[in-house]
């Protein structure tokens, strides 16, 4: 039973997907972030009580990266979807189209499917990430779909903006792009500045811009990442 117990909060964070996709459909953008982030919270959570149990086992890889498809990729995309189909202005031009447009949405599972895998045979990505890792692309759309529903409705600009972010953010997650993650085991400030500097960017955010500010977190995670390798690449 001990060896099962992070399989069990893995799949609450499958629930807890599940539960955001339905109310995605509902047009609740409030209830998909607070849903995605207990997902987020529980995927957290069952490697670290994993690695406390001294409890990994394949099964549980795989349960892991079915979740993560779910909360982080089906979630999200039903909630752009939605946001695209009954949230966002057309310009004239491709009124005749706005109908299909929406389903752009679902490169999101499509690209988050496709990096899990490469994660499971990649094992260079034990201590840090290549591409943006899943979780906080799901956590960036739902940050997104909650700020631009409030006004998306008033702007042309905003369906352009919105496609052209979901063909970049679904890129950088299967694009060759060291990422730096919170298990570094580096020690002390100095090996660490990448991590606090988002740390402290992020409460900005959250400060200030609220739910909106998860997005943008996420945008800064991803320039310090690349500034961080840049400059480590060059030294």
């Amino acid at each position: 039973m001990r060896k099962q117990i992070p399989n069990i909060i893995t799949l609450l964070n499958l629930f807890s997907g599940t539960i955001a996709i339905t109310l995605a459909f509902n047009g609740n953008f409030l209830g998909v972030v607070i849903w995605v982030v207990i997902a987020a919270i529980f995927d957290f959570l069952d490697g670290m009580v994993a690695r406390f149990l001294k409890a990994f086992s394949p099964l549980g890889k795989e349960l892991d990266s079915l979740a993560d498809v779910v909360s982080f990729g089906v979630a999200p995309a039903s909630a752009l979807y939605i946001l695209m189909k009954d949230g966002i202005i057309y310009p004239y031009f491709l009124q005749s189209i706005s109908h299909l447009i929406p389903y752009i949405a679902f490169l999101i599972p499509v690209f988050a499917a496709y990096r899990l895998a490469k994660f499971n045979i990649d094992s260079r990505q034990s201590n840090s990430f290549i591409g943006l890792p899943t979780p906080a692309n799901g956590l960036f759309w739902i940050s997104y779909c909650y700020t631009i529903d409030k006004f998306a409705i008033h702007n042309e600009i905003i369906i352009y903006v919105t496609v052209i972010a979901v063909i970049i953010m679904s890129i950088i997650m299967i694009a060759e792009i060291p990422m730096f993650s919170f298990k570094s085991k580096n020690k002390g400030f100095k090996g660490n500045v990448s991590q606090l500097i988002l740390i402290l960017l992020s409460i900005t955010f959250l400060a200030v811009f609220g739910i909106g500010g998860v997005a943008l977190s996420i945008i800064a995670y991803i320039f310090i990442s690349i500034f961080s390798n840049s400059y480590k690449t060059k030294r």
